[in-house]
């Protein structure tokens, strides 16, 4: 952690200017080694806004093009701002469903990145406005020592981030207002709603989101009071309906959903 707190200095002189998120990656990066940074801001079900990264250019249509087309609404960094969890510092595994790694969100999107790990800060701003603080890595996991030294800074990375995007929720609205016809989703509810619609019954629309985002037949069962036998008659009928054979199909198709019909 050596030189942290110099970091920490020229990343508060920093609030407020356009350099303060790249400094706000040095100081993470001088407490535990990690290779990317990137920094999403979420209102809501709008398209993330990225605030910041250090993707190379290879990766970056990765990491934030592909990203902002729509898997975003599976990210469980972005489900859990939704759900308004608290702020504080999660690896992405411990907000994951349940079979998230055997998940197709996981699979389609996700394993393409190639990261061992991402940890992240969430972090509340104001009027609905979350800002997470992505720290990526290709080669290996967080340490429980390493998590444990990024979660002592907490506190000043939470003051400053607040500070220095107190106003993030008017940059949303600069660049998404809502007559602008840009498309964006109003509900991750409407884009399930979207997908399937006219064909698939409300029931198995639930079936697909929450399979979708790497629920177990188990857990699907749980959250809507049935049956796994009866989830799995589910997502038999939804294939059948659909003309598709595997969970690959269903998340293209889903993806396909959002850019031809985004609004």
């Amino acid at each position: 952690m050596k030189g942290w707190i110099e970091a920490t200095g020229a990343m508060i002189s920093e609030i407020g200017t356009s350099n303060f998120a790249r400094e706000l990656s040095n100081v993470l990066k001088a407490v535990v080694p990690f290779e990317y940074t990137v920094v999403f801001g979420y209102l809501g079900s709008a398209r993330p806004m990225d605030l910041f990264d250090d993707f190379p250019d290879q990766k970056r249509k990765i990491f934030v093009e592909d990203y902002q087309e729509g898997p975003y609404l599976l990210d469980p960094f972005f489900l859990a701002c939704g759900n308004q969890i608290g702020s504080g510092l999660y690896r992405i595994r411990d907000l994951a469903p349940d079979r998230f790694f055997q998940g197709e969100y996981f699979r389609s999107y996700y394993a393409r990145t190639g990261l061992a790990e991402e940890v992240g800060f969430v972090i509340e701003i104001q009027g609905s406005v979350f800002v997470v603080v992505s720290m990526m890595r290709a080669e290996k996991s967080f340490s429980a020592k390493e998590f444990r030294q990024i979660l002592e800074i907490w506190p000043i990375i939470q003051a400053a981030c607040q500070r220095h995007w107190h106003d993030l929720a008017v940059i949303f609205g600069n660049h998404y207002p809502a007559s602008s016809g840009s498309g964006l989703l109003q509900s991750v509810e409407q884009a399930f709603q979207n997908f399937g619609a006219g064909v698939l019954t409300p029931r198995e629309r639930q079936v697909v989101e929450f399979t979708l985002k790497g629920h177990s037949a188990d857990a699907v069962g749980k959250i809507l009071g049935i049956s796994p036998g009866t989830v799995s008659i589910h997502r038999r009928n939804i294939y059948s309906k659909l003309r598709i054979r595997s969970q690959g199909e269903l998340f293209s198709g889903f993806i396909e959903t959002l850019v031809e019909n985004p609004s």
